[in-house]
């Protein structure tokens, strides 16, 4: 069971240390940094606590999402040096979005699955925005989002308006088009052509995963990681016999490629 009163406590006790930290008798290093300074750390925190995740480790997840913890209350600290946004607006914003963005939950709708979840929060956060201030639907894409990532969240912001496919049979079959037109590009040697039908049979494989509920950029880091793991067992394999993998023929390193797939 979550102890509130204790959240509360150790939370403001953070707070106080970062108010410390930033203070005159505080840390030199902490004073010194400002929101751009701060931008690696917090995507290099983020990038630590997805990390956590991946290797199933709770104790490292704590750890992690601590760290990211304190990027927050760092930003949050100098939001209100800057006279611009306290912890408390943020805390106070954050909780009437979800409250606002849940009707089913906290309101009298009702919903028949998750889908008409993703479509309800997208009309309401559109409806948040005065006219004079609407975005397109596919600004609200982070621009320096990784691309495999951003191309899947456009994806899942235009299917939110139906601009979608009805099975995953017809995504095949797109898939298969811009394999074809590759195919063609490759015939001309247009080095322009060949990169544009690249990105679009890349894009178009992405969208086949969306639309299975599949994270692309999930299964390509799981592949990247087994490409790894096999590779390093050929260099290992000539390792212990005294050579290295650059005197082999191709046909030599397919054969150890093969059999570093069956341990």
């Amino acid at each position: 069971m979550v102890d509130n009163d204790k959240c509360l406590e150790l939370f403001s006790n953070l707070l106080g240390i970062m108010n410390k930290l930033r203070s005159p008798e505080g840390c030199p290093w902490d004073r010194e940094q400002t929101r751009i300074s701060l931008k690696p750390y917090v995507l290099e925190e983020a990038y630590e606590v997805i990390e956590a995740i991946e290797d199933g480790d709770p104790e490292k997840v704590k750890e992690e999402l601590g760290d990211l913890l304190f990027q927050i209350l760092f930003q949050a600290r100098i939001g209100t040096e800057n006279h611009e946004f306290s912890m408390s607006d943020i805390l106070k914003n954050l909780q009437d979005k979800m409250i606002r963005r849940h009707p089913h939950v906290f309101g009298t709708s009702q919903v028949k699955d998750s889908r008409e979840v993703v479509h309800n929060w997208e009309k309401i956060k559109q409806n948040e925005i005065p006219d004079n201030r609407k975005k397109p639907i596919l600004s609200g894409v982070p621009r320096n989002l990784p691309t495999v990532l951003k191309a899947q969240r456009l994806q899942e912001k235009a299917a939110t308006v139906g601009f979608d496919w009805d099975n995953p049979r017809d995504i095949i079959m797109k898939i298969k088009e811009e394999l074809a037109e590759l195919q063609t590009a490759l015939d001309n040697n247009n080095r322009d052509e060949i990169e544009e039908e690249l990105g679009d049979l890349m894009f178009s494989v992405i969208n086949f995963g969306r639309f299975l509920k599949i994270c692309s950029d999930e299964a390509l880091r799981k592949t990247t990681e087994k490409f790894t793991k096999r590779f390093q067992e050929m260099e290992q394999t000539m390792l212990n016999q005294g050579k290295s993998l650059s005197s082999l023929s191709i046909g030599e390193m397919e054969i150890l490629w093969q059999n570093s797939k069956h341990k």
